[in-house]
């Protein structure tokens, strides 16, 4: 049987994952890839690295989780007790992103010893091309004041513009700007795996085995996120606000594609349903105001959210009555799901993030109302938590049932600084967009906005200029966010990085006011076509 009839016959299938991937454990790629990785498993430490990345490059590597754990504990201990040696740049930059993207605190003085006595990286290192892209790609998960990261940044995209304006070799001119287009950190390996084995220098037939791998795992997701998106179509049409809220965006599709890209794990179906509950009640509430309601009957709606009390909201429109319903409705649903899951309920402050961001929305409606124009300081205070980011991704730590939550999830003295970073890249990423989003003509502020009306004599492109640099500090920020090891899961934080790293595709707008990114990709997931077009 072939992994296509393999691959079709499962997807057909209502056994779960784990049943799914043992079945297809003999008589697919796993067992001969899973083979490859234990036998150069202390041996050969850049075919071994080399492999791992090319797993996480097409996104399957949750089929080789214990594996790939083994290989890089060997490496880092390696590292911590001094026993390696390596000189070539693309091993040490390749070992140093995998183990940080892992969430292992390593140095980056290990990019020391490719520097001269002048302190600058030395200058044969311009014709190593495959090295600098690695060395690019380490880069990428700098954190704030790690100098020797943001020269290698420079240095490498530097020398990397300049292979684009002058090399003539077609094929090493492509997967250079992939590689400065889509920096592995920043991109999601299910969107961007096309080009992912371009690197993979191993013999053909591992090449092809993985690409068997990735293309039967697509299949199978394929199926499965079809089903999904049935179950959430349906959910939506029940819940009825599509006819209650005219005014509101119906973008069911879209708003699944948010834990699509979020949460890769086919494990994970059940969350990915429940959380785009909460997504779709954002963009609803988040319409509501910018939209309909007038200033007097959204005062009303958030203090009824604030004391969750049904009673006070019969002077409300119907359509704001069934809203309000709905969340009510919604959060108590999700609310007794994660008790019958993990024993928790967090009903409460569940409450209180959605109070959070209803007060966040009336804000931004009151300074409309009054044509206010806020500081920059105070607007991106007020406006990351207008972006919904805390909400979701409190409703999913819950969801995952992480130890202690409780504890790890006490906003009385503020937000997770890891939420706030994701959020703060979010909203200037929003801002930042020339065009607003398709089927919306709301009364959004903008930072762009309160920046030039605070710095006189300033262009718009100077304030987009700013805009791109605080970006690139919230990721900073966010980097080491990651890297910290309390309070938050491995597993949790690897999901609120995809969350940040789906933002530009999410607001990436052309002048048709449509995302052709975005709808590329839903087209590639939900369709009845069975071809990956991210494979070669």
């Amino acid at each position: 049987m072939s992994l296509d009839q393999i691959s079709t016959m499962l997807a057909a299938t209502n056994w779960s994952f784990a049943e799914k991937k043992k079945t297809i454990y003999e008589e697919s790629a796993i067992k001969k890839i899973s083979n490859a990785l234990m036998k150069s498993y202390r041996h050969e430490s850049l075919k071994e690295l080399t492999l791992v990345d090319a797993i996480q490059r097409l996104g399957i590597e949750y089929y080789f989780e214990g594996e790939i754990k083994a290989i890089l504990d060997q490496q880092y201990l390696k590292l911590h007790v001094g026993a390696e040696h390596s000189t070539a740049l693309n091993e040490t930059a390749l070992r140093f992103r995998l183990l940080r993207q892992e969430g292992y605190c390593v140095s980056a003085d290990m990019f020391v010893k490719f520097k001269n006595e002048n302190g600058t990286f030395r200058a044969e290192l311009s014709e190593d091309i495959q090295g600098l892209m690695s060395l690019f790609e380490a880069s990428e998960l700098r954190v704030e004041a790690e100098d020797i990261l943001a020269e290698a940044y420079e240095y490498s995209r530097q020398v990397l513009d300049s292979v684009m304006e002058n090399h003539q070799h077609q094929p090493l001119v492509k997967i250079v700007g992939n590689t400065l287009k889509h920096p592995l950190h920043k991109s999601l390996p299910k969107f961007t795996s096309k080009n992912s084995l371009c690197n993979f220098n191993d013999k053909k037939r591992m090449r092809k085995e993985l690409r068997d791998l990735a293309n039967m795992d697509f299949i199978m997701a394929k199926a499965m996120y079809r089903e999904e998106m049935h179950q959430v179509s349906c959910w939506w049409d029940n819940l009825g606000l599509a006819k209650e809220m005219k005014f509101a965006r119906n973008q069911p599709l879209k708003w699944y594609m948010w834990p699509v890209a979020a949460i890769p794990d086919p494990s994970m179906s059940e969350m990915r349903i429940e959380i785009v509950k909460t997504i779709a009640m954002i963009y609803v509430i988040d319409d509501l105001f910018d939209v309909y309601g007038t200033l007097d009957d959204l005062s009303i709606f958030t203090v009824a959210v604030n004391r969750w009390d049904f009673s006070m909201v019969e002077v409300l429109p119907n359509c704001m009555r069934a809203c309000l319903k709905a969340l009510y409705d919604i959060t108590d649903g999700i609310g007794h799901h994660i008790y019958e899951r993990h024993g928790i309920n967090p009903k409460f402050l569940m409450r209180k993030m959605w109070a959070n961001l209803c007060n966040a929305f009336l804000v931004e409606a009151r300074w409309f109302d009054t044509g206010y124009v806020p500081s920059t300081d105070n607007y991106l205070k007020n406006g990351i938590i207008s972006t919904g980011v805390h909400v979701v991704l409190a409703h999913l730590f819950f969801l995952m049932g992480e130890d202690g939550c409780d504890n790890k999830m006490d906003v009385s003295n503020g937000f997770p600084s890891i939420m706030d970073n994701i959020a703060t890249i979010l909203r200037l990423w929003d801002d930042l967009g020339s065009a607003k989003d398709e089927n919306q003509d709301g009364k959004d502020g903008s930072f762009v906005e309160c920046y030039l009306n605070e710095n006189k004599g300033s262009s718009v492109d100077d304030a987009r200029e700013h805009v791109k640099k605080m970006i690139s500090d919230a990721w900073k920020r966010l980097n080491e966010d990651y890297l910290t090891q309390y309070p938050f899961s491995l597993p949790f934080k690897k999901i609120c990085l995809n969350f940040a790293r789906m933002v530009p595709m999410m607001y990436n707008h052309d002048d048709n006011h449509s995302l052709p990114i975005l709808k590329k990709h839903m087209k590639t997931f939900l369709s009845q076509d069975t071809q990956n077009p991210n494979q070669d």
